[in-house]
This record gives structure tokens, C-alpha cells and sequence, in this order.
């Protein structure tokens, strides 16, 4: 890599800073001049403001839309912890490749450019030339109950996959990128990412994932107890599961010290992820957050590098158990709630009028000067 991120999870050059150039205050002095009372558009002109720091301009624009799909599947999967077997992994990226998918659809109703890339799927795709080839293993992860889910080399890989999607998109004239998944399993990474980072019981940040019942969860639960038990990070007491986390603060400095929480129970697709947002946000892209599994890569990334957080746009808070507070616990707020579990980056989508309408604001609204409207607020 030139710059930026490194397995051990240290920033080597920081995020560019939301100020110089256009002043935050320039900003609010024109959104809070459109002719409109004052904060009347609520989390338009949050959004609007947001984008305007980010593009240091006081006219953001929407430039060429991405949508990153990163496909891989997980050593964990073995141990029952998802109600869909790893091929739904490869037949959905096949139906991708057809147009049948959530995420085709969404990206055609808002005009993203769709890319899929295989960073780990238990399956050979290379009769199908629209997923881009970038294995970091054939079989996906490790199973991460028995050792770490990936190497350090290969969490580096990863990382350098989500890099160069972003780098390529950037050249293409994006300016605001979206990323999703494709990872049977998926969320019992995520899951226990959640809980080391955060610091909160296991029990607090493990859902259903794509339909598992209540015994299932019991079952995916004691599972990934036993997998932080067996790993560097286990409590202190293997007995007592009530205990405490390790300090959030040892967690963030063994991301440092290998093995790190990125790469011991990462999937492909989540570090790809992590690499493409710290990646987007050092080129000053807007970055699009979808459900629970993103969530918990722009956790990650957060933890990488804090202000990586205000590049993003939370889209989604979905039903998976845990999503809610994780998003509480990180201070952001999601712009919609529609029950949405698929995945693949279709809650952020979504969420992609209303972004375009923020940036519509503050370009097309007339203000108070122009309009000769006397201020009434």
C-alpha cells in the first residue's frame, strides 16, 4: 500500500480534516439563509452540511455513484451458526451477475454502479467475467472457534481489495460510495467485532441473523462465547461468562500487537470493507453504511481511525439484535428503519433520495436575498 491502513490496524497517514478551505460556518450561514425557518429540513441540512465539509465546497454534488459488493464465506459457517448453508454465498453472486437480485435492483432505480468482487467465495467464478477475481483464499476464512479466521498477510490482502475498488471508482470521477456483503455467516463476525470493540456482553450483540430460531441462537451464541474463549482475547474467567470484556483500550492496542480483533475473527468481505471506507474517506468520498454487518466494518474503521466517522452516513437500522445499540454506542444516527435484514447494501440504497435530496437543498432552494422574502424565524 502507498498509504493509509495496515493489518496491524495503524493509520500510517491520517484522514484528511473537515476544515480549511470552506469554513463550517460559510456553510450553515447558507443553509440557514435558504428560505425556509431556520432548521426546518432537520436531517437534510444535517446531511447537506455534512457533505459540504466533506467536499469542502458550499456546492456539494453527487458524483457517479458506487456500489461496492464484496462476496467471501467463513470458516465459522462449519458450526451451524446460520440457517442458510455457504453455496447461497455463490448462487447469489451468480444472480447478481443476472440482474436478480435486492441490490441489482436498487442500484438501477438510483443509477450505481454495480461492482462485484469474490474477496473469498467457497466457489469457482470465473466462468462469470462481471465479479472481479480477488481471492485472498479459494475456500474463504478459517474457522475462527479453533484460530484465527485469517492471517496477517491475508488480513493485508483484504484490506488492499477494498483499497483498489475505492482507488478505481475515485478514477472513474465517484464521489460517493456505497458498500456491501454477500457472506453466509456473516453475522457472527460481526457480532463478536461488536462486542470486543465496545466492550458489551456477548449476549447483547447476537441476533438471528438471516432466520435462525431461538434455539438456533442459543446454539450461535454459545458458539462464538467458546471462539473469544479459545482466542487471545478470551475473558479472564473461562467459567464465568458474566465477566468483563479486556479494556476496550488493550483491544485497540493489540490491533497494533498481532493478532488483531480485524484479522483473528474478520471475514474477507468485512476487512475489504474496512479498507475500501478508511480508503474512500482519505479521498474525501461520502461513505453510505448499510445494516448490521457494515456497521460493524465502519466500527472497525472507527476504531482504526476515529474520524473516519465523519465521512459516513448511517442509512439503516435493521432488525438484527445488537444494531441498534452498536449505532447508539458509536453516537450516529440512522437515517431510516424499514426492518430491511437482506444485507448487500440495499438499506443504504435506499437511503440514497433522500441524500441526493440534501444535496438538491442546498443547491436549488432559493435563499431569503435572492427571493427578496423577508426573514421570518
Amino acid at each position: 500500500m502507498e498509504k493509509g491502513i495496515s493489518t496491524s490496524g495503524q493509520i500510517h497517514s491520517t484522514l484528511p480534516s473537515l476544515t480549511g478551505g470552506v469554513g463550517g460556518g460559510s456553510l450553515r450561514a447558507k443553509i440557514d439563509n435558504l428560505n425556509k425557518p431556520k432548521g426546518s429540513l432537520g436531517r437534510l441540512e444535517e446531511l447537506a452540511y455534512q457533505i459540504g465539509m466533506i467536499q469542502q465546497t458550499l456546492s456539494p454534488e453527487l458524483r457517479c455513484p458506487t456500489h461496492l459488493l464484496f462476496g467471501a464465506d467463513h470458516g465459522i459457517e462449519h458450526e451451524g451458526v446460520s440457517v442458510s448453508p455457504r453455496c447461497i454465498t455463490w448462487q447469489q453472486m451468480q444472480n447478481f451477475t443476472r440482474g436478480g437480485g435486492g441490490v441489482n435492483m436498487f442500484c438501477r432505480q438510483h443509477g450505481f454502479d454495480l461492482r462485484l468482487i469474490d474477496v473469498g467465495v467457497d466457489y469457482d467464478l470465473s466462468d462469470y467475467p462481471q465479479i472481479l477475481n480477488r481471492k485472498v483464499a479459494p475456500h474463504g476464512t478459517a474457522n475462527f472457534l479453533y484460530g484465527p479466521a485469517m492471517t496477517e498477510e491475508q488480513c493485508e490482502q483484504a484490506l488492499d481489495v477494498g483499497r483498489e475498488q475505492v482507488d478505481a471508482a475515485f478514477d472513474r470521477g465517484c464521489n460517493i460510495i456505497c458498500i456491501g456483503e454477500m457472506g453466509i455467516a456473516n453475522t457472527s463476525p460481526s457480532s463478536v467485532w461488536m462486542s470486543l470493540l465496545l466492550d458489551l456482553p456477548l449476549e447483547q450483540c447476537v441476533g438471528a441473523g438471516a432466520g435462525l430460531n431461538g434455539e438456533g441462537v442459543h446454539h450461535k451464541l454459545d458458539v462464538l462465547r467458546r471462539s473469544i474463549q479459545n482466542s487471545p482475547f478470551r475473558r479472564p474467567s473461562e467459567a464465568d461468562h458474566s465477566q468483563r470484556l479486556p479494556d476496550v483500550n488493550s483491544l485497540v492496542e493489540q490491533l497494533a500487537n498481532g493478532p488483531s480483533v480485524l484479522s483473528y475473527f474478520g471475514g474477507f468481505e468485512m476487512v475489504a470493507a474496512v479498507g475500501a471506507m478508511l480508503c474512500a474517506a482519505e479521498r474525501r468520498m461520502v461513505v453510505l453504511v448499510d445494516g448490521f454487518i457494515m456497521t460493524a466494518c465502519a466500527l472497525m474503521a472507527s476504531r482504526m481511525e476515529p474520524s473516519f466517522l465523519d465521512f459516513a452516513i448511517f442509512c439503516h437500522c435493521g432488525d438484527e439484535s445488537g444494531h441498534k445499540l452498536m449505532l447508539e454506542r458509536m453516537g450516529v444516527k440512522p437515517l431510516l428503519n424499514l426492518g430491511l435484514r437482506l444485507g448487500e447494501g440495499t438499506g443504504a440504497l435506499c437511503a440514497y433520495p433522500i441524500i441526493e435530496s440534501a444535496v438538491r437543498m442546498i443547491n436549488e432552494m432559493g435563499n431569503f436575498d435572492d427571493n427578496k422574502i423577508t426573514k421570518y424565524f
